[in-house]
């Protein structure tokens, strides 16, 4: 998932988490300055299971709900490298399967 932006724009820009994307890089922020490694963060999830890290004292964006692990930056990340198994959008782990597929 490559829609996450990496620098300020507009509100719905700055709402969006670090996203992991298949190589498993994390576009960051500049807007969390020297706390971006040191803060807490929650991983987050979307309806189309892909996982991400927020700044756990920020509300989770819309589209977004909380998986259920909170802490600092690197178990999270741990975390997300350990139960994202997949890495394939469930729409499309759907759609293979509905076509035969073994998804």
């Amino acid at each position: 998932m490559l829609s996450a932006g990496c620098a300020r724009g507009n509100d719905n820009e700055s709402k969006r988490p670090f996203t992991r994307i298949a190589d498993k890089t994390v576009w960051r922020y500049s807007v969390l300055g020297d706390n971006e490694d040191s803060g807490e963060f929650e991983v987050v999830v979307n309806h189309e299971e892909q996982y991400s890290i927020w700044p756990a004292d920020r509300p989770v964006p819309d589209g977004w709900r909380t998986a259920g692990r909170r802490g600092p930056k690197q178990l999270c990340l741990e975390w997300i490298d350990e139960n994202w198994t997949d890495m394939r959008p469930l729409s499309l782990r759907e759609a293979l399967r509905g076509s035969g597929d073994r998804a």
